[in-house]
């Protein structure tokens, strides 16, 4: 009985599982006994590597289309597959796509893979790719990036055409978060709804290297290796995938360090030069352009729609100071939004700290010591993000200005950004695009809610200029007016003192010496884990 066999006889077992319950639970429990001998038999035999990953967060839900955060993309290129996807040196790569060609200034044609299969047995076609990309220009949290694209159009079974509304600089970057779902298995049951109780929350039918094995929300998913995959050429030797969330650093490193797991994300700062000194460990450290803000409410509280006020605030943080003393320097002082290799960046945009000429602009709006706002931020979604809030409070205080800090654990946290329940919130976020456009479209376009524009603007900041422009780079070909379009808006940005930028975090993560990481991992932490090899070492295989 060979390991190959096993694995296609426990994978034909969950097929059975997934669509026929009903049968399957009036199976004798002699013939219910020997599937189970059968498989364990198997799993005795398929001596295949397992890793043990803890992460600082849950996945909320396996709809991955109802909110666009980095866990739920890290979990999609796990059980699902993109059209393409980035690779380490920030060019893109074929996966579900094979190839692609510019038909026409609005039009490319996307050319399929063919005998791929989803964990159903259900087949992949293009009919697969156009219900997945009319699904996403309904997704609250996705539509605002979908809203350039028009629709599709199939060709063939294996041969679709997507359509701009205009001509697009971006879209095969945005074709990277198209990761086909199986149509006819969520047929009339993928209803999107954010944080509620749907059918595609809890369940999953994708082309991914994993399927879900089993799964206890907040406390543990289990992955298997799908052994219908459709890329052999995948050297990864993962069979068996862990995920553990453990939202406290500390605790994070103590497992990784008693060998309870294999590979952790992220690490604390403070841990990380005696993490580098630790015998049988390996850390590695990637500048990232996730950038993290500070929304400043002007409905909420009206001072804030003083631009002095909001200009008092951007020179009350010491960004500089919380990236040396909380970050440990493992961060870049951010006085824009667009991180350098974006073509918004502005060289000249640096974060200014001035608590002489705070102070004189509060007096001078009328808020000499009384202005109170009150502020919220997550507690265990970024690193060290509660220590960064105490940190902004306490030099807000001193130019006068009272804060009332509350700090949240993320699936609270966040259900509180989305009602603006604060004047002052922190949030971060990784352009999806790899381009300024995304991180202007949802952080500081006019809140829109048919389009999706401005869907985290928890400034409430709208300035239809900027509008105006992003719609303009939307379709700008000509790359030296987008970066001028685009520069445009970090500028106005600035002037207006919209939001507080802080920093560009660091990415860092830690695993055992027999993890080799190092190559499937990029700035925009996603760990491709169908590529990771595990060699030979005690501790680390089932």
């Amino acid at each position: 009985m060979n390991n190959d066999y096993c694995d296609k006889t426990a994978f034909t077992f969950y097929r059975a599982r997934h669509f026929f319950s009903s049968v399957i639970r009036r199976l004798t429990k002699r013939t219910t006994l020997l599937l189970t001998i059968a498989v364990s038999v198997c799993a005795l035999q398929a001596h295949a590597a397992t890793l043990r990953m803890a992460f600082d967060n849950n996945v909320v839900s396996l709809d991955p289309h109802e909110l666009l955060s980095e866990s739920s993309l890290q979990f999609s290129h796990l059980v699902y597959d993109p059209l393409i996807r980035w690779k380490k040196d920030g060019s893109l790569e074929p996966r579900l796509a094979t190839k692609w060609e510019q038909i026409d200034p609005k039009t490319v044609r996307f050319y399929l893979r063919k005998d791929v299969q989803f964990i159903t047995g259900n087949a992949f076609s293009a009919k697969d790719v156009a219900y997945t990309i009319n699904r996403l220009k309904g997704s609250p949290d996705f539509r605002a990036m979908f809203d350039t694209i028009q629709g599709t159009k199939i060709i063939d079974l294996y041969t679709i055409d997507i359509i701009s509304v205009a001509p697009n600089p971006l879209t095969l970057n945005v074709m990277t978060y198209v990761f086909p779902m199986d149509r006819v298995y969520f047929k009339d049951r993928d209803k999107i709804v954010k944080y509620g109780e749907t059918f595609a929350s809890k369940n999953v039918s994708g082309t991914g290297a994993y399927y879900i094995e089993a799964r206890k929300t907040g406390v543990k998913t289990v992955l298997k290796r799908n052994p219908h995959y459709w890329d052999k050429e995948s050297k990864g030797n993962v069979d068996k995938l862990i995920l553990t969330p453990i939202r406290n650093a500390s605790t994070r490193l103590a497992a990784l360090l008693s060998g309870d797991v294999d590979f952790i994300f992220p690490i604390s700062p403070i841990d990380i030069p005696r993490m580098k000194q630790q015998k049988g460990i390996k850390v590695r450290t990637l500048q990232g352009t996730r950038i993290a803000l500070l929304h400043m409410n002007e409905e909420r509280n009206l001072a804030l729609k003083d631009i002095r006020v909001r200009k008092a605030i951007n020179l009350a943080i010491n960004q500089k100071l919380i990236v040396d003393k909380i970050l440990k320097g493992y961060g870049t002082p951010a006085g824009q939004l667009s991180a350098d290799r974006f073509l918004g960046h502005v060289s000249s945009l640096k974060p200014e700290y001035n608590l002489a000429k705070a102070k004189a602009l509060l007096e001078d709006a009328g808020y000499k010591d009384t202005l109170s706002v009150s502020m919220m931020a997550s507690n265990n979604r970024y690193v060290d993000d509660k220590l960064v809030a105490e940190a902004i409070a306490s030099m807000l205080s001193k130019v006068g200005i009272k804060v009332n800090l509350k700090t949240l654990p993320k699936a609270q946290y966040y259900q509180e950004f989305d009602r603006r329940s604060a004047d002052l919130m922190m949030v971060t976020w990784q352009s999806d695009t790899l381009d300024s456009n995304n991180l202007f479209e949802f952080l500081v376009a006019c809140p829109d809610g048919s389009s999706g524009l401005g869907a985290y603007n928890a400034s409430e900041y709208c300035n239809p200029s900027i509008n105006q422009a992003i719609g303009q780079a939307n379709t700008e070909m000509n790359p030296e007016r987008r970066i001028r379009l685009l520069q445009s808006v970090e500028r106005t940005l600035h002037n207006d003192a919209a939001v507080v930028p802080l920093f560009w975090q660091s990415l860092n993560w830690a695993s055992k010496e027999n993890v080799h990481f190092e190559n499937v991992v990029n700035d925009q932490n996603y760990p491709y884990i169908d590529r990771l090899i595990i060699t030979e070492n005690k501790g680390t295989r089932d």
